[in-house]
């Protein structure tokens, strides 16, 4: 994925700003309709989600709505996006974050072939015909907590990680883990654990790891945030001294931090990919590329960039209630 966020913000501005200086919602009718497509779509994270599509949508005067799963379910999330497609009205625009991009990418293929503009927030789907990618840039947000980790273990140490493998987003985090690692040989990942959109299964396996002693763990890394309460929950009870780095800023996460059980985590900005998504949808429904179809990843005059990162940050002791209730927290 292209990695100049600079060059990105550049070019999220310059498709942006030119088209919405005629502003409010004169421009638009009651036809218009923006949708997201998630799963676990009840959960903090994508709820803040929702405000910031809610909050655009007003704005711009147009119809909006989450779709999407009550549980972390990639096969109901196709379903839901088929139930888009076959709308008689259809869709002006749509932003959906990948639980399997690989099975979701034909399905988006198909609403582009149909000229529904479609961009991926929080998770992508690079392969498909998609537009652009909103959201958080994964690579350096995970080597954002491989520094804290590595830090903290004094570059020496055995790691456990929580993950959902194939998902886009998730393996980007573990390969920024992974390469801040390579530079400290001591820290060693023994076991990456695919929680499955679970967290019971990860209150299991930490408890196991937890009974057992075996293998010997220093540290647990949560690369979605589901994992990482679950996980404090259990080092909390045996009263273990074990190294906890998070992800997103669920509520539960951010108590955890306060007493000292996990030390830190990364905080993401769905609010804010939603409400711009939503502003970028808009902007190519009414200044239409020549063709929503084109490599626009490969065309140097491209009239959108290919990613758009909405930034992150590190949360830790020092600054979590900075955190609190700033629409942001929930995991994914």
């Amino acid at each position: 994925m292209h990695r100049d966020t600079l060059s990105g913000a550049v070019l999220a501005a310059a498709l942006v700003i030119p088209l919405f200086g005629c502003g409010g919602g004169s421009r638009h009718d009651v036809q218009e309709g923006y949708y997201l497509v998630t799963t676990n779509k009840n959960i903090p994270y994508w709820q803040s989600a929702a405000a910031g599509l809610a909050d655009a949508a007003v704005k711009m005067g147009v119809k909006h709505e989450l779709i999407g799963t009550d549980a972390y379910d990639p096969d109901g999330e196709q379903a839901e996006f088929k139930k888009l497609l076959a709308l008689k009205i259809k869709p002006t625009g749509i932003m959906i974050s990948p639980a399997d991009p690989e099975a979701m990418t034909p399905l988006i293929n198909q609403a582009v072939d149909q000229g529904i503009p479609v961009i991926t927030v929080d998770s992508d789907a690079p392969a498909s015909k998609r537009l652009l990618f909103v959201g958080t840039n994964n690579y350096e947000a995970g080597r954002m907590g491989g520094e804290v980790a590595a830090k903290a273990l004094n570059g020496k140490g055995n790691v456990v990680v929580f993950t959902m493998p194939g998902q886009v987003n998730l393996q980007e985090r573990l390969n920024g883990y992974e390469q801040v690692f390579r530079a400290h040989p001591g820290i060693k990942i023994v076991e990456v654990v695919d929680m499955k959109g679970d967290p019971r299964i990860t209150f299991d396996r930490a408890k196991e790891i937890l009974d057992s002693g075996k293998p010997l763990v220093d540290a647990f890394v949560c690369l979605e945030a589901q994992s990482c309460p679950e996980v404090a929950d259990e080092v909390n009870r045996h009263n273990a001294k074990k190294l906890i780095v998070a992800m997103d800023t669920d509520p539960r996460t951010l108590d955890w931090i306060r007493k000292g059980v996990i030390a830190a985590t990364i905080a993401q900005k769905p609010y804010t990919m939603a409400y711009f998504g939503a502003e970028v949808l808009d902007a190519l429904y009414h200044n239409r590329p020549p063709s929503l179809a084109a490599n626009f990843e490969k065309d140097t005059r491209a009239p959108v960039p290919n990613f758009i990162d909405t930034g992150a940050a590190l949360v830790d002791k020092s600054n979590v209630d900075q955190f609190s209730g700033n629409g942001s927290q929930g995991p994914k």
